[in-house]
């Protein structure tokens, strides 16, 4: 290369990050005249090199001087010529120590010297012995991108392999630890979230460089984008979410074009503690809002309840959850619990005769609820024109002339009109029924009451047993004014709001039922403005805890709410942070999919497997991941990071806002 040629090409690069390591590698050229050795950032040479990895010899002077060489820390390696070539280099990652030529020979010294009580070395035995080799992973090349001279490039491999004798190994500096973690993060929505920490012990910490480096993350990354958290409970999961879900208000309130929903099933979201002493929604009460199922009186909140009269179907079955979770087993329960009450979209696509009959089943099950003291507002239920059969009340079940006389004789009562009444002509029925051998048809010789019917009758008025009054200990999830909360929900997120849905006293039935019914109420809402072509740059990022519950590893139905956040959220606009502990029981068609990472301690080599075998840059961390268990101290890997970086989460700790 011409001088010539040369002084153009670094000319080109000075507005480039990578003139950085030109402008270390001239530093340590200088201190190496000056025989500057305390200062000295030279580690040692190559023995010996790959496309993957490398084997560098050092001494105990190189690194002592260099603050220590632990494993996980990054080294850079140059060219031996290093002013010859465009300024560039490639990244190493220390994984472990590694036998040299003359390995035997200094531990025949080693046992020599003991087996005499030798109390001290000669200075020559003292130089030979102090030689060692370390093994490194390489990670790739940072270099001057080609199609634009202000940015940087990172490839993950190397474009030549030269002979071990034509490199040398430094640790880098401040600067360099910065271009190497900071470097590639795209520069819009950028947000501090730790510093970098190379190693779990920090004895003598304050002599390496890297303890003063801040890792910064673009929000950008996780727009759209799938984020997994693993680790041990207790270890600065929840921590990193926060400082995420911090980061995304801090960098899109202007804007307002990310929503986020949280659920937040142990409360730490929504509500101040002594541990947590500001939560996120009070360090941003204007620009969050909490839905609970019991509202805690230092936090503001909505109602998150449920109408489990205008709501039958769903919350038929969640009525049957909480039955067995009690292990209530009589037999006229598990037939009221096996009864699959019809949709609201369902009856109005039925035929007349066949919606005046699931009209009553659904009419029954309320009189069920009114019986366990279930609050209602009858005019409300009234007004469902769902619920009609014609022009007539919902409260009205339709029962020919003929069939109630049969039932009450000569004095036949008005038709129903309230559900005191309806619930008394239901009991009426099933009494008739049990009176009649058990049998009551029509003048058709059709069954008046189907099995589902008596499944439900069997239960409002039992032949023995509590009946209705076992539900009332499930009246505290109920509400008679419950309203649209889905609709509201969703009009916050497309303000730019954070929702948080306090779930702390919730049921894993409840969880799960308000995870179901919001999460397919965010996805048909961004397909739909995404086949309205109106999507534009709208996004809403969803928060889950205890994923395994959600995203389990062997799913059998890829078509549920959740497997399509999975294959079709980015498409939609849809970002999830997902919480858990172990790897190995999440979907794997979600780790595939997942483009960030933060993993904290894992206690078992089959968690680190399964996380490798789903993203191969955690290979050559598993020890370290095994090893450490320091609160926020986490593996981290982003889009805008194509090596895992070593990182110390800050604490969440914000002011009120």
């Amino acid at each position: 290369m011409s001088i010539l040629q040369k002084l153009v090409e670094e000319s080109n690069l000075q507005n480039n990050p990578i003139i950085k390591i030109k402008e270390f590698i001239d530093q340590q050229n200088e201190l190496k005249k000056t025989q500057a050795i305390d200062k000295w950032r030279f580690v040692g040479y190559v023995l010996d090199i790959s496309y993957s990895g490398a084997v560098i010899i050092t001494n105990d002077t190189y690194k002592i001087a260099v603050g220590g060489i632990p494993r996980g820390s990054f080294l850079i390696l140059v060219p031996a010529d290093f002013e010859k070539t465009q300024p560039h280099f490639s990244l190493l990652r220390v994984n472990g120590v590694s036998a040299t030529p003359l390995t035997q020979q200094v531990q025949q010294t080693y046992f020599e010297m003991h087996k005499r009580s030798m109390p001290e070395l000669d200075l020559w035995t003292q130089a030979d012995l102090q030689w060692g080799a370390l093994q490194c992973d390489v990670l790739g090349m940072f270099y001057g991108n080609p199609q634009n001279v202000d940015k940087l490039a990172f490839s993950g491999d190397v474009n030549n392999i030269v002979s071990a004798h034509r490199y040398e190994v430094y640790a880098p500096d401040e600067k360099l630890l910065d271009l190497i973690v900071n470097g590639t993060v795209r520069s819009d929505f950028r947000q501090s979230i730790g510093k970098l920490r190379t190693m779990e012990c920090m004895f003598g910490v304050d002599k390496q460089d890297s303890d003063n480096i801040p890792v910064n993350i673009s929000m950008k990354d996780f727009m759209g984008c799938r984020t997994a958290m693993f680790g041990k409970t207790r270890l600065g999961k929840s921590n990193v979410v926060k400082l995420i879900a911090q980061g995304m208000i801090d960098a899109t309130k202007e804007k307002g074009n990310v929503g986020q929903l949280i659920f937040d099933i142990n409360g730490e979201y929504a509500n101040d503690s002594d541990q947590d002493k500001v939560s996120l929604r009070s360090a941003n009460s204007a620009l969050c809002e909490v839905y609970a199922l019991t509202s805690r009186g230092a936090t503001p909140s909505k109602q998150l309840k449920l109408n489990f009269y205008e709501n039958p179907s769903s919350c038929k079955d969640i009525l049957g959850t909480f039955l067995n979770k009690d292990k209530r087993e009589s037999v006229y329960i598990t037939d009221f619990i096996s009864v699959v009450l019809p949709t609201k979209e369902e009856i109005e696509e039925m035929e007349i005769g066949d919606k005046v009959r699931a009209i009553r089943r659904i009419q029954m099950y309320w009189a069920v609820l009114y019986e366990a003291n279930f609050q209602v507002n009858e005019n409300a239920l009234k007004k469902l024109k769902w619920m009609r059969a014609g022009s007539t009340s919902a409260l009205e079940p339709h029962y020919s002339d003929k069939t109630r006389e049969k039932v009450y004789g000569k004095d036949v009562p008005a038709q129903p009109l309230s559900l005191a009444d309806i619930s008394g002509e239901f009991k009426a029925l099933i009494q008739y029924y049990r009176k009649n051998g058990k049998k009551f048809v029509d003048d058709k010789g059709k069954d008046v009451l189907s099995k589902d019917d008596l499944s439900i009758l069997n239960f409002l008025y039992p032949e023995s047993g509590r009946g209705p009054v076992m539900l009332s200990k499930y009246k505290i999830y109920h509400s008679p004014s419950a309203g649209d909360f889905v609709t509201e929900i969703i009009d916050y997120l497309y303000q730019g709001k954070t929702v948080i849905l306090d779930l702390g006293n919730a049921s894993d039935e409840i969880r799960q039922y308000f995870s179901d019914l919001l999460s397919r109420a965010v996805f048909n809402k961004q397909e739909l403005e995404f086949v309205n072509n109106n999507l534009g740059d709208r996004y809403i990022q969803l928060y889950f805890e205890e994923a395994h519950n959600l995203f389990p590893s062997q799913t059998k139905d890829n078509q549920d709410v959740y497997s399509r956040f999975a294959k079709e959220g980015a498409k939609f606009h849809i970002g999830m942070v997902y919480s858990t502990q172990s790897p190995s029981t999440i979907s794997k068609e979600l780790l595939v999919q997942t483009e960030n990472f933060f993993v904290g301690h894992l206690s078992s080599s089959d968690e680190t497997k399964a996380l490798t075998r789903m993203q191969v840059a955690f290979e050559g961390v598993e020890e370290d991941i095994l090893r450490t268990r320091t609160p926020g101290f986490m593996r981290m890997l982003t889009l805008s990071n194509r090596f895992v970086i070593p990182v110390q989460a800050y604490l969440y700790s914000p002011e009120k806002g």
